[in-house]
């Protein structure tokens, strides 16, 4: 598969749903120049949960689901769209700026990678969530780790490993295998520049303080453990699907 179809894959979302803030979006309109539809400015914009703020209590409390969604990821968007606008990356899609951003791309790749990450982790979160994975993406697991408690054990450790802030990520690789990693910041495993095995995520844990404190604190062992009990595996195991 080329690289550029394999990370246009990334941006589907569960339940018959694209996540398209994460890969498409708007545009702005050209004023009065005659050239409409050139070179138009890329517009990304702020997804929708699906469910509500207090949902996913008590394993994520309400207070943090707002603060998070509404003012962490909510300024990544404002941000990625200032940065981009009149920068060599302005019209791209996010798959295309994953592909070029380099470390001196500060602010694209920090509120891109928010962006991403985030639109990515409130679509494999459900209020019903939790429980086993099953069919396909149950059986990829056992036979990549063992077993569904090996898989857990190993992505739990490298989620409390990210030392700082950061992310741990279930991905397939370009070689269709499962792997684990972790990112720092809102870096991510598209961003082939940047990391040392590219992968789609199937599954990501914010592990950043403002993800958890409010209700953990320093306490993020705990956070981690509870998260499995709003994973929604549907969604991921779309996401699998998607990429096998």
């Amino acid at each position: 598969m080329k690289k550029r179809d394999f990370l246009k894959l990334t941006g589907a979302f569960t339940a018959g749903m694209l996540l398209s803030p994460m890969i498409s979006c708007g545009s702005k309109e050209e004023s009065g120049d005659g050239h409409e539809g050139e070179n138009q400015a890329t517009e990304f914009t702020l997804p929708e949960l699906g469910y509500a703020f207090d949902s996913l209590a008590p394993n994520i409390d309400k207070e943090t689901m707002e603060i998070h969604h509404g003012k962490h990821h909510a300024g990544y968007v404002r941000k990625l769209n200032a940065a981009l606008e009149g920068s060599a990356f302005a019209g791209m899609s996010l798959e295309e700026i994953f592909a070029k951003v380099g470390e001196e791309d500060t602010a694209i790749r920090n509120n891109g990678g928010g962006h991403y990450n985030h639109s990515l982790f409130w679509s494999i979160m459900s209020p019903s969530g939790g429980g086993l994975p099953k069919g396909d993406l149950g059986d990829a697991l056992n036979g990549t780790f063992g077993s569904f408690d090996a898989f857990k054990e190993a992505f739990s450790n490298e989620a409390k490993g990210v030392f700082g802030s950061g992310w741990a990520w279930l991905c397939m690789g370009e070689d269709k295998k499962l792997f684990i990693t972790g990112t720092p910041n809102q870096d991510n495993p598209l961003m082939g520049n940047l990391v040392e095995k590219i992968g789609t995520p199937l599954l990501g844990i914010d592990v950043w303080e403002h993800a958890y404190y409010l209700n953990y604190q320093n306490m993020r062992g705990d956070y981690i453990v509870n998260f499995f009990n709003v994973i929604n595996w549907e969604a991921v195991a779309e996401r699998f699907k998607a990429l096998a």
